[in-house]
């Protein structure tokens, strides 16, 4: 694999490379999933692989900095094209073809798609990677992204008509236009409880605790009062 085989100013390289194809790729992209969403998980995944202390480095950060080139939201739910594009990306810049399936099949399943199972692959590169994008779902950047989004979406801020859902399927999840308050049971509060790692856990609990917070005064200046449960 490429670690074995590359110095470390060619995997540098490769990594700068990257990051290129990636900015250029997101240009114009809707504000919770641009370069700035990209930049946020792979530093935070360079921050769990050194707090855990385990992982090959190179898997990881090409991992999370190409999770998002081509999300399913925004391609009419076709949630093979982003790891297609980025195995592609790899190849072209001289990643060993088993790192590159590797990471291909990381990007495949490290969204939460409705939280149905994805247990196909529970190697620690997927589960840094997968902690990093989730935080990044959650604490005071998951409320900016997430009423980001659904201002993107013209969907309702809240809508008390409007019950919470069930998904059958990752494609019903995807084209949901539920209120984005909604999105906080229906997904954000779930994500503590999903943590692969330690640090993850740690970091994760913060930030749930943050949007619990939130939702609390919401409801107040909304004139509505709500338990809300962890």
């Amino acid at each position: 694999m490429i670690r074995e085989k590359q110095p470390d100013f060619q995997k540098e390289t490769i990594v700068q490379n990257i990051i290129a194809l990636v900015r250029e790729t997101l240009n114009g992209a809707e504000g919770g999933h641009d370069w700035n969403h990209i930049e946020r998980v792979w530093k935070m995944a360079l921050h769990i692989h050194e707090k855990e202390g385990q992982g090959d480095l190179l898997t990881i950060e090409l991992a999370a900095l190409l999770h998002d080139i081509s999300d399913a939201k925004f391609n009419n739910g076709d949630e093979e094209l982003g790891n297609r594009m980025a195995f592609n990306f790899l190849i072209q810049n001289d990643v060993d073809r088993e790192q590159a399936e590797h990471i291909q099949t990381i990007i495949k399943y490290v969204s939460y798609k409705g939280g149905f199972p994805q247990d196909r692959i529970n190697s620690i590169e997927f589960q840094i990677v997968q902690d990093a994008d989730r935080l990044d779902a959650i604490g005071a950047i998951g409320i900016a992204r997430a009423f980001n989004y659904g201002g993107f979406k013209n969907r309702p801020i809240y809508d008390p008509s409007i019950s919470l859902q069930e998904y059958k399927d990752s494609k019903a999840y995807y084209q949901s236009n539920a209120p984005t308050i909604n999105h906080f049971y229906e997904k954000l509060l779930k994500l503590k409880d999903l943590m692969n790692t330690e640090t993850g856990m740690r970091i994760a609990l913060e930030r749930h605790n943050f949007m619990l917070q939130f939702l609390e005064r919401f409801y107040d200046e909304c004139g509505i009062r709500k338990g809300n449960s962890d």
